[in-house]
């Protein structure tokens, strides 16, 4: 027989306790986090397909024109916004991506896809608005400040939440015999009721454990600067480190203005020239904050995942490369910081491992369902326990009364 110690039942029970507390608190929050997650896991093959009429153009024997050309053939657009990136490929059939600077109010206008040839308007992205709202509330949950707001935190705090339920829900599971292994892994679907309620709960968040835990442990990536900024200090180099953890500067009133008086060709120039070896597309983008640095992503031909691109700083009125990052010179910390989006979304596993993650995330529901229900049928067979308990007690000592009756009978 199995010797049950006082102290393990005790912290079992906490640890019970927190797992309780911690997903009753955090079921709603998780599951809307969760479920707006599945729904973006596959977001740009799906903006592909549904854009596949304005992505493409005929290819043309006549040259491409610059990007400051395509800029000034928008002017004549009506109600377009302030130019603040574009996507140019090297695949002379597919069409520039243009995006819009914030306008007052701090909306932002919807990006448009022109033929890069003549420069007339191919069409405004489907789905963009939507996937792009769906977005912020992942991250942020709509409130207002977006990533400067407290939609972060709150976030951070319920991945933080996740993390504490998964490690107490591992402890108490973990088998306590080799031959429970199966019973570990395999749900009971013959069960009914609270049976089925755990076996579910138990099993298949099992399963999901470890993609739930490599969710919330990049996500806080995105919550909060003191996790990214020490991230960043274990796995980048020192130097890396320390340009990376720079705090950013505001960006100051008359910037857009002089985003808007430099133009894209030099920084256009220069990137073709530092990427001699060839590009799949290059986004060019005005960076925030004083002066006229451009920011510069290159993604290499047969490149598959996000992080695997070149990152520059360009002067761009002068066309002077001011810093560059190579993703081939990157540490493997590195290029783990680089890869942090595709981590979180299981990208790195490439389309399998999307899948999985998007499933993982659909699933998040369940727990909440079940676990609600776990916790209401423990709050319903307590007072029965307790009276079990009581009654137990009572019968103890009527019969510790008996036995003193028959020792004074016997003297």
């Amino acid at each position: 027989m199995a010797i049950r110690h006082p102290a393990g039942r005790k912290i079992r029970a906490a640890l019970l306790q927190v797992h309780s507390i911690a997903g009753l608190g955090l079921a709603l929050l998780l599951s809307l986090i969760a479920l707006t997650g599945a729904v973006i896991s596959f977001e740009d093959e799906i903006v592909d397909h549904l854009n596949a009429d304005v992505m493409q153009v005929a290819p043309r024997a006549m040259p491409a024109l610059s990007p400051d050309e395509l800029v000034s053939r928008l002017k004549v657009v009506p109600d377009v916004g302030r130019v603040a990136g574009m996507t140019l490929s090297s695949d002379p059939a597919a069409a520039v991506h243009i995006r819009f600077a914030r306008d007052e109010p701090g909306g932002r206008p919807s990006s448009l896809y022109v033929d890069p040839y003549d420069g007339h308007v191919l069409g405004v992205p489907r789905g963009e608005e939507f996937f792009a709202t769906v977005r912020r509330l992942h991250r942020w949950l709509l409130i207002s400040g977006d990533g400067k707001g407290w939609g972060r935190q709150i976030t951070g705090v319920a991945a933080l939440g996740l993390i504490l339920m998964l490690v107490s829900g591992l402890v108490l599971r973990w088998p306590r015999r080799a031959s429970s292994m199966k019973m570990w892994l395999k749900p009971n679907l013959a069960l009914t009721g609270r049976g089925l309620h755990h076996s579910l709960h138990a099993v298949i968040g099992t399963w999901v454990l470890p993609v739930y835990l490599v969710m919330a442990i990049t996500g806080l990536w995105y919550s909060f600067d003191w996790y990214k900024d020490g991230v960043v200090w274990l796995l980048a180099r020192p130097h890396v480190a320390a340009a990376k953890m720079q705090p950013k500067q505001p960006r100051p009133a008359g910037s857009a203005e002089t985003a808007e008086a430099v133009g894209f060709d030099r920084a256009w120039s220069t990137i073709q020239r530092e990427e001699i070896s060839g590009f799949a597309k290059v986004q060019l983008l005005h960076q925030a904050g004083p002066g006229t640095v451009m920011r510069i992503r290159s993604w290499p031909k047969g490149s598959t995942l996000e992080s695997e691109r070149d990152e520059f700083r360009i002067d761009a009125a002068t066309g002077q490369v001011i810093s560059s990052e190579r993703y081939a010179d990157k540490t493997l910390g590195e290029k783990a910081i680089a890869g942090v989006f595709d981590i979180h979304r299981g990208a790195i596993l490439g389309w399998p491992g999307k899948l999985a993650f998007m499933i993982a995330a659909a699933l998040m529901p369940l727990f909440a369902a079940t676990g609600v229900l776990l916790y209401l049928s423990r709050r319903k067979l307590r007072p029965s326990r307790q009276r079990a308990a009581l009654g137990d007690d009572a019968a103890d000592g009527a019969g510790e009364r008996q036995v003193a009756a028959l020792g004074n009978t016997k003297r």
